[in-house]
């Protein structure tokens, strides 16, 4: 395993721009106001030879009063508890804070091996004597940063991987399946995710958009690796606020971007909404394998499978969509949701032989030719898969443009008809004859 290294303070002291100095990219979400980061977020960083997984943790409020609040600091505890090493920072401009004490005292009680980082030094030698006050901490020499200008990180890493213990990993790690969770604010994705993991994972709070981070877990199930990626709530573009909401809209799109299989989550409950439409569209955009993901099954009333079956009519669109009926207070349906999830994995990766592939479509063009169009009559000729993930063909025809829309969705029926691919996109397109070298 790679050693861990969770970085804590109090909030607004830069924990997240430092973290994302440390990993070199744009991940945990960074403004002026205090309390963003909720979740621990994770990143991978390497550095002079030596990989380790860094933690972007809540900031630690003094006397936490409110149940959100409280569940920033269960997280902040347990990012403690999993690390091998500690990243404390404090703010080199506001001096030491009495939540800075509640923390040194803390960290010590964990006897975790920590590292004091006095950020927002942007000068050193004007501000080198603000950095007498931190050693009554008690946690030895600070070390200044300004994690904003990406001054003194190096030093901190350094720092850093001399007190790391040794990467216990032999091999490079096996290729997991990555499922991303997105849904509407107030589905019970969070509630989802920790009840497949079977921790505290993800802070929930019944306040709609709690989640405003995408959050990575590996875990395994049935010998099977997977990396669950719970997402922000996905609002309609008119709804989405400026600023935090903004980013994390975004980095809902980027976590289905990473997943193979995105799980759609719907509130069994309220039912199909205009919105659950929007949120299936992001993944079909990506061309994702999809599973729905129907929770709140505990609290359905009436005739359930009756819902099921409207939601699939609601939806045409996806009609070859597994839906999976969950609930995560009583776990109902989760063996059942990771098997599916499992199956639209396959399904996305599979591979069609080029001579079966034209039986199908040779049959289908017998059984329904393509409709002529101002006297012109469209043919086809031949096809054959060019790549998976999703399943893509491309077939070669006289004159692209005389295909319609309907007929192309009517092929991709008869494929799907003969080859199953459930819960996978399929992209059909179009070239002239005379095209295939190219």
């Amino acid at each position: 395993m790679k050693p861990v290294v969770a970085i804590v303070g109090r909030p607004n002291v830069g924990k997240s721009t430092l973290f994302n100095r440390l990993i070199g990219e744009r991940t945990a979400i960074v403004d002026n106001e205090p309390g963003l980061t909720r979740d621990r977020i994770y990143g991978e960083v390497f550095w002079n030879g030596k990989h380790f997984s860094a933690i972007d943790t809540g900031g630690l409020s003094h006397s936490p009063l409110t149940e959100i609040e409280h569940g920033i600091y269960e997280q902040v505890i347990l990012a403690i508890e999993e690390a091998d090493f500690i990243i404390f920072l404090v703010d080199g401009r506001a001096g030491i804070l009495p939540e800075d004490y509640e923390i040194a005292s803390l960290l010590r009680k964990k006897q975790k091996n920590t590292l004091l980082v006095v950020n927002k030094i942007d000068d050193y030698l004007k501000q080198k004597k603000d950095l007498w006050e931190f050693y009554n901490l008690g946690l030895g020499d600070p070390e200044p940063v300004s994690a904003e200008h990406g001054q003194g990180t190096g030093d901190v890493l350094d720092l850093v991987v001399e007190n790391l213990p040794e990467d216990q990993t032999e091999e490079e790690e096996d290729e997991t399946l990555k499922m991303a969770l997105i849904g509407r604010p107030n589905v019970g994705k969070s509630s989802l995710v920790n009840a497949i993991l079977g921790e505290k994972r993800v802070l929930v709070n019944s306040t709609p958009g709690t989640t405003r981070d995408a959050v990575d877990s590996v875990f395994t199930w049935n010998e099977n690796k997977f990396t669950i990626i719970d997402t922000a709530g996905l609002r309609r573009k008119g709804k989405v606020e400026k600023g935090v909401e903004k980013y994390s809209v975004l980095r809902s799109y980027q976590a289905v971007g990473r997943s193979q299989v995105t799980v759609v989550v719907l509130d069994g409950e309220t039912g199909l909404t205009e919105q659950d439409k929007k949120v299936v569209s992001v993944a079909l955009e990506q061309g994702k394998a999809i599973v729905l993901a129907l929770n709140k099954w505990d609290l359905v009333k009436g005739d359930k499978d009756k819902i099921g079956r409207k939601i699939i009519e609601q939806m045409p669109f996806i009609s070859y969509v597994p839906l999976v009926y969950t609930s995560a207070i009583n776990g109902f349906g989760l063996d059942s949701l990771l098997e599916t999830v499992l199956l639209a994995e396959e399904e996305w990766k599979k591979r069609i032989k080029t001579g079966v592939l034209n039986e199908i479509i040779q049959e289908a063009i017998q059984i329904a030719p393509p409709p002529s169009k101002k006297g012109r009559t469209a043919k086809v000729f031949f096809g054959t898969q060019v790549a998976v993930g999703p399943p893509t063909f491309v077939l070669f025809v006289n004159e692209p443009r005389l295909i319609h829309f309907s007929y192309l969705r009517y092929l991709e029926n008869q494929i799907r008809e003969a080859f199953g691919f459930a819960g996978s996109p399929i992209w059909i397109k179009l070239r002239k004859r005379g095209e295939e070298k190219k």
